[in-house]
């Protein structure tokens, strides 16, 4: 798709066009969204809202990424920071517009993205997890309540070579709850479905349950069966098995092995004691992608009951022997031979994509830093954020492989096979396209498109 430019152009040309072609490309990915704004708020506006996702994208910094006087440089120059900030500021409390905009085009992109599933014939992964946004300095910042620190307990996790470990309860830091839902197929790339920050303090008040099950409602409404839900061990409880019969949606849960559930028999007893004294009904090579080698997997399948579910359920656990913990994968679908065992095996891994995406958002976007006062205002930014790890996804599709190849040999090289071998190559993606733009403006390619009025 790029490589029509490269004999005919000169080296200056080629880095222009190539600037061109990525802003083009953001463009048309939010073509929708910039539509239904237009409607809503000024133009200018709107050019600044463009203008910002690119600046996000550009600017570089995990500690000041997202603060309003950093970003408002960008959007103008150094020389006229009060100018951009000011802008932004306009844009993100303005009352023309909630944050509600965004997540309606994330979910229609969502929409698309499991029709293009289907029509692949690629079974459709709804995956759940949760995270914590962490201020620990912030103080007045409205909406902020306790959470666990996620970052002092992986700090605080025993590693070779250090000794006289602390221990204790969690240590808990003001910040956000986080809740986020992605759409993957078992090959795909994964796309948002919905990221929501919520808290359990002041006036907007509310708990994990309620918005899961809010959450839960809407996908069930909007999907029923057409997807598999994958969720980590901190949902299998009895209530969110009653949540999830009460929705009549298809389920994948990784279990703790210490739970009570009752056999064929209606005997009780831990699910780990289910498989006790039983020879793996399967064996496979699986590819582990940490080790990069394969390793020898075994499978069974077992039928279960759960007090707080009606009906028939199956456990699949996945023994990667060597002493490490199985895998207990429970789920509601019918388990009608060893091969659609694998398959919802292959279909839990694929939970680690969310887990990436928290840390991408994270660590380099820097959804920890920015200084919004208001509530609403800082959804409105972080749902921004968001648009820019989206548009990021979009640059890895097959169709951009020339535009990607030549962005990451030219902007972003790199030395060792561990770099040129990855398949998501998200991180210098970015610092390639940062450095891009550093080079050739990408703003006079940001064009909004004109509405029916």
């Amino acid at each position: 798709m790029f490589k029509q430019y490269d004999t005919k152009a000169s080296a200056t040309q080629e880095v222009d066009l190539a600037s061109q072609a990525i802003a083009t490309h953001l463009n048309t990915l939010l073509a929708p969204l910039l539509v239904s704004l237009d409607h809503l708020i000024d133009l200018r506006l709107v050019r600044t809202f463009l203008a910002t996702i690119a600046v996000i994208v550009l600017f570089r910094n995990q500690r000041q990424g997202l603060l309003l006087s950093e970003l408002g440089a960008f959007l103008t120059s150094p020389a006229h920071a009060p100018a951009g900030t000011k802008r932004l500021s306009n844009l993100l409390r303005s009352p023309k517009w909630r944050a509600h905009l965004i997540e309606d085009f994330l979910w229609q992109r969502a929409d698309t993205h499991l029709d293009q599933l289907e029509v692949q014939g690629e079974q459709a992964l709804c995956i759940w997890d949760g995270s914590v946004l962490e201020k620990a300095e912030s103080e007045k910042i409205e909406g902020l309540s306790a959470v666990r620190s996620s970052k002092a307990r992986r700090l605080r996790r025993l590693r070779p070579g250090v000794y006289n470990q602390m221990s204790g309860p969690p240590i808990v830091v003001r910040g956000l709850e986080w809740t986020g839902v992605l759409l993957a197929g078992l090959k795909t790339l994964p796309t948002v479905v919905s990221m929501q920050w919520w808290n359990r303090r002041g006036k907007e008040a509310t708990t994990q349950y309620e918005v899961e099950s809010h959450l839960l409602e809407q996908l069930a409404g909007a999907w029923g069966e057409r997807v598999l839900h994958i969720f980590d061990r901190g949902y299998a409880s009895r209530n969110w098995l009653a949540a999830l019969q009460e929705a009549e949606v298809r389920f994948l849960i990784r279990w703790k092995k210490g739970h009570i559930v009752r056999d064929s028999q209606g005997q009780e007893r831990k699910i780990w004691q289910l498989i006790r004294g039983k020879r793996a009904q399967d064996h496979r090579l699986v590819w582990d992608t940490r080790a990069r080698s394969l390793r020898p997997y075994g499978l069974n399948v077992v039928p279960m009951r759960h007090p707080g579910y009606a009906c028939p359920l199956w456990v699949v656990v996945a023994r990667p022997g060597n002493g490490r913990e199985p895998w207990y994968l429970v789920t509601n679908e019918p388990v009608v031979s060893l091969e659609h065992g694998w398959k919802l095996v292959f279909a839990y891994a694929r939970r680690w994509q969310i887990e990436l995406t928290f840390r991408y958002n994270k660590c380099e976007l820097g959804m920890e830093s920015p200084r919004v006062w208001k509530g609403e205002n800082r959804t409105k930014l972080l749902l921004m954020v968001t648009l820019a790890y989206v548009f990021l996804l979009s640059l890895m599709h097959p169709l951009l492989l020339d535009l990607r190849q030549w962005l990451l040999t030219h902007w972003c090289h790199r030395t060792g096979a561990r770099y040129r071998l990855a398949a998501v190559p998200l991180y210098r993606l970015r610092w390639a396209i940062s450095a891009l733009w550093q080079t050739a403006d990408p703003r006079p390619f940001l064009l909004v498109p004109k509405n029916s009025g």
